[in-house]
């Protein structure tokens, strides 16, 4: 998985909408391989985007679960020491 796709699902506040659109964005970078995609593949690029943010927001709203909502910040500040702990000097 690329590491720029963050997981979306079960946070308060609920991911937004340019979240989603984000995520799909470098989910289609990947799979191309294309970080802009040439005047020629524009179109397929722009329609493929909008197609995975449109699937992610249709599986982000059918997900169940019963675990509570976790917090964004708390999360950021957990990835934070585990890269601190990998990067540190050795």
């Amino acid at each position: 998985m690329c590491r720029n796709i963050r997981t979306l699902y079960n946070f308060e506040p609920v991911a937004t909408t340019d979240e989603v659109r984000a995520a799909a964005e470098q989910y289609v970078r990947k799979v191309s391989g294309f970080t802009k995609p040439s005047k020629a593949n524009e179109h397929a690029f722009a329609h493929a985007i909008e197609e995975v943010a449109s699937a992610t927001q249709r599986l982000l709203d059918a997900l169940v679960t019963a675990a509570p909502p976790r917090d964004r910040e708390v999360e950021a500040e957990r990835a934070r020491a585990r890269a601190a702990k990998r990067f540190a000097a050795a």
